[in-house]
């Protein structure tokens, strides 16, 4: 992807619609700082965000994604390297995102002061696929070394709580440095957008610190609106 199209793309969508940084993150449940760093080129928005902002202004994400189509004449090209593999994966989500009309996207953030999430509920009138890849630390305790660090995605219906995914665990880190890598993607997932409520999900992070005290971290996700079907 260039980033420099992006960010450019992401300005000038807010300026073009007289939007301040905050208005920009309010919309889509991020902060503004994450918005800053996206024009300044310092980081990107994830996937799923940008098909829903390009979607919301009405633009081609070919022409900010520079989709090319490459001639197959090189042998060399059958070995792939894994970045070239995550463009694909991403360019296939967009078209899914954007080709099929029977799939509609809303986004999942957190109400927790001390978490910034962000992800995306794919879905249809049968099912739904949840992808969480951006949770951020803003608490004070983000340079503290753990022993071992684990989180786990859960469904709450009712008095039943499922666990629907969990990470991997991982040893002698920072709660900052950890959650950099931690990603949930659930396809083809049973449950319709229409019966999620407020609290139906929710991350656990549980921390182990000296002598085997744990501290448990719970982050309630909320769905940004209703449901269409």
């Amino acid at each position: 992807m260039d980033n420099e199209k992006i960010k450019e793309f992401i300005k000038k969508i807010r300026i073009d619609n007289n939007l301040t940084q905050k208005d920009l993150a309010d919309k889509y449940g991020v902060t503004y700082q994450a918005v800053s760093k996206w024009e300044n080129g310092k980081n990107l928005p994830d996937i799923t965000l940008l098909v829903q902002i390009a979607k919301d202004y009405d633009v081609d994400l070919s022409d900010i994604l520079n989709i090319k189509q490459e001639e197959k004449t090189s042998k060399k090209r059958l070995v792939i390297p894994i970045i070239c593999v995550s463009i694909i994966i991403g360019i296939i989500l967009i078209f899914l995102l954007t080709r099929n009309k029977t799939f509609e996207l809303k986004t999942i953030t957190s109400s927790c002061k001390d978490f910034e999430v962000f992800g995306s509920l794919v879905y249809d009138q049968v099912k739904s696929s949840i992808y969480i890849s951006n949770i951020n630390y803003c608490g004070t305790e983000s340079d503290i070394n753990y022993q071992e660090l684990s989180c786990s995605l859960f469904e709450k219906n009712n008095d039943t709580i499922k666990e629907i995914s969990t990470c991997d665990t991982k040893s002698n880190i920072t709660l900052s440095e950890y959650l950099k890598d931690v990603d949930f993607k659930i396809d083809n997932f049973s449950k319709k957008c229409k019966t999620y409520t407020k609290d139906s999900l929710y991350l656990e992070i549980n921390a182990k610190g000296e002598g085997e005290n744990i501290k448990t971290y719970k982050i309630p996700l909320t769905v940004d609106s209703k449901c269409d079907n």
